[in-house]
């Protein structure tokens, strides 16, 4: 057994271990299922009119710790599934009398909707089927396995958690608790990873969003439909920006598009056969269209292609539009800008030939390159490929051609890359470039796609040099994926610090007094950045000097100027340089259009540290 199994097996053998602590502590408990889960476990479980908080998990992991002392031998036997379903009904539980009788009749495919194949397995022995339990000291469990050999090497672990869960994911069904807990080899992997929880709690994109103004949630807007301030506009509009200028200087055009359409549309693209449940419908009072809030961009912009001739000179045809789309996400997976209703994606599309497959792909590559860098992320590849399931549109043969072109371009590409099967969109193979944050999470952002399916199923055509009508290529990108998500990583990768170019406030001058002579020189100051296209603040309030510079720091503005008579004087400032930007140790005195200067120029080139 490899590491990976060990650990999968000790963390299955603790959710068993909790649970016979639950109902040692609650005899009356109902259990459901309780499978491994990255770093640890869960057990579902529902005590009826009591709930269960996490005041109590000291109690409960004080129970654990003394069965793990006991040593408890995990023994494995089998039973019929009558005989089994004789265990649920004289234990008391429902739910696995539920689905021990989904599966007598219709088999395995019946616990699909768990999510999990922990479960139970079912064996053929002289023709009966059969299932799995396994025993550690008068606890008993219906269960697949594996475990490991005894109570007694399970490792280090820590119950964190308890939520509301549906059972079996399913709204219409009782509502359980779950139970979650964290298990490594040794306690010192579990404080490592504890530490590393409690920074993303103090690094989560919510908890800066506020403190640092950026977004907000209104409940009377609605879950999942974020609005934004002028200072987290600001960063909306930046990344924008330049987004928009990489895709420009390869050829994007800017196209407009609006915000619904009519079912007919993605009837034809193929999407609302795959996902028309999972979108927002618009009734019209003046005519029978049904409409659409519009899901995703390119069935749009293929129309905007469709709407003139098209000859091979004219190809390769880019099209690009920031704009937002709409997807009824259930409320329950709604986190921040992380899974939201409203989506703002800055997307784009490439019509091209067969022939103009490989360069217009590593034009994308090589722009995901140099925008991750200046964001300061390091990004690898993840081939998205089909798998062998009937989940797909098109020739096979198609597939394996584009599939074959992605990853050529990948192995000469200088990223790092592995293949994914499985994870292609319906209509394409595709690139996801993921990127790891600081607290080294895998985020999936970048992603070019090629599609030889919707082109042919709206029709679209080129006529080809020799004077046959052929069907394009079309290849989707987008280049942070939606903004939302986009920012939700990026505020976290960057602990809320913004490098220059991108802060919402670049400069904050501090004034020491309200005499006139300080306001005035203050308000010059203040004037020549905005004539430079600087971001600044001024603060001129009657608070004190060193007030002034915390409340800057909360903000984490990267420049703070204080104003005083010697400034005055002198007509020199010495800045204060957020810590993170430093690459010299000392302040520098500077002339004050020589600093300002600067400002403009860091954030022109968008570099990530300071010059000074």
């Amino acid at each position: 057994m490899d590491k990976d199994q060990h650990l999968a097996a000790m963390r299955h053998s603790l959710a068993h271990i909790m649970a016979a602590a639950i109902k040692k502590l609650w005899p009356e408990v109902k259990f459901g299922v309780g499978p491994v889960i990255e770093n640890g476990f869960f057990y579902d479980i529902d005590l009826g009119d009591n709930k269960l908080s996490e005041d109590q998990f000291e109690l409960i992991e004080n129970e654990m710790a003394k069965i793990v002392k006991d040593n408890q031998k995990f023994s494995k036997h089998y039973k019929t599934i009558d005989e089994a379903l004789d265990w649920a009904r004289s234990s008391d539980q429902p739910y696995k009398i539920e689905l021990l009788n989904d599966l007598k009749k219709f088999g395995t495919t019946a616990l699909k909707d768990l999510g999990s194949d922990e479960l139970s397995t079912v064996a053929e022995n002289d023709g009966t089927q059969q299932v799995s339990f396994y025993e550690n000291g008068d606890f008993v469990d219906l269960c697949r396995g594996p475990h490991v050999d005894s109570t007694g090497e399970v490792g280090a672990f820590k119950l964190v958690k308890v939520a509301g869960a549906y059972w079996r994911g399913k709204e219409s069904n009782p509502q359980m608790q779950r139970v979650y807990g964290l298990a490594f080899d040794t306690q010192e992997e579990l404080d490592k990873f504890l530490i590393g929880q409690q920074e993303a709690r103090d690094y989560d994109h919510r908890k800066l969003g506020q403190e640092l103004d950026l977004f907000l949630i209104s409940p009377l807007v609605g879950s999942g439909l974020p609005l934004f301030t002028p200072r987290g506009t600001i960063l909306r509009n930046e990344l924008n920006e330049y987004s928009q200028l990489l895709r420009k200087k390869i050829g994007y055009s800017n196209v407009w598009t609006p915000h619904i359409a009519k079912r007919e549309l993605y009837e034809v693209s193929g999407h609302w056969a795959k996902f028309g449940n999972e979108w927002l419908t618009v009734n019209s009072k003046e005519s029978h269209d049904d409409l659409v809030m519009k899901p995703m961009n390119c069935p749009h912009h293929q129309q905007i292609y469709a709407s003139r001739p098209r000859s091979y000179r004219d190809l390769p045809i880019r099209y690009m539009e920031t704009t937002t789309d709409y997807r009824d996400e259930k409320a329950g997976e709604l986190l921040g800008l992380s899974r939201v209703r409203s989506l703002t994606q800055d997307d784009s599309h490439t019509f091209c030939t067969p022939d103009q497959i490989d360069h217009c792909l590593k034009q994308l590559v090589d722009v995901v390159k140099e925008f991750y860098m200046t964001m300061g992320m390091d990004i690898k590849a993840r081939l998205s490929f089909r798998d062998e399931s009937d989940n797909y549109l098109g020739d096979k043969n198609l597939w394996d051609r584009a599939e074959g072109i992605l990853k050529n371009i990948a192995e000469n590409s200088d990223v790092d890359y592995y293949i994914a099967r499985g994870e292609a969109a319906f209509y394409g193979p595709k690139i996801d470039f993921m990127a790891k944050d600081v607290l080294g999470r895998e985020l999936q952002l970048a992603t070019p796609q090629l599609d030889f399916v919707q082109p042919e199923r709206f029709g679209l055509k080129y006529v080809d040099k020799d004077g046959a009508e052929k069907t394009p290529v079309m290849i989707h990108f987008a280049l942070m994926g939606s903004i939302e998500r986009f920012l939700a990583a990026y505020i976290e990768h960057t602990k809320g610090k913004f490098p220059i170019w991108v802060a919402p406030e670049q400069v904050r001058i501090l004034t020491v007094n309200q005499e006139d002579k300080t306001v005035e020189f203050a308000n010059k100051i203040l004037d020549e950045a905005l004539d430079m296209g600087i971001r600044i603040v001024l603060d001129n309030s009657s608070q004190s000097v060193g007030k002034k510079i915390r409340e800057a720091e909360v903000y984490k503005v990267p420049y703070t100027v204080v104003i005083g008579d010697k400034e005055i004087e002198s007509g020199d400032i010495i800045p204060r340089i957020r810590e993170d930007l430093r690459i010299n140790e000392s302040d520098n005195k500077l002339p004050i259009t020589d600093f300002l200067k600067a400002v403009s120029r860091e954030s022109k080139t968008r570099t990530l540290k300071t010059t000074f």
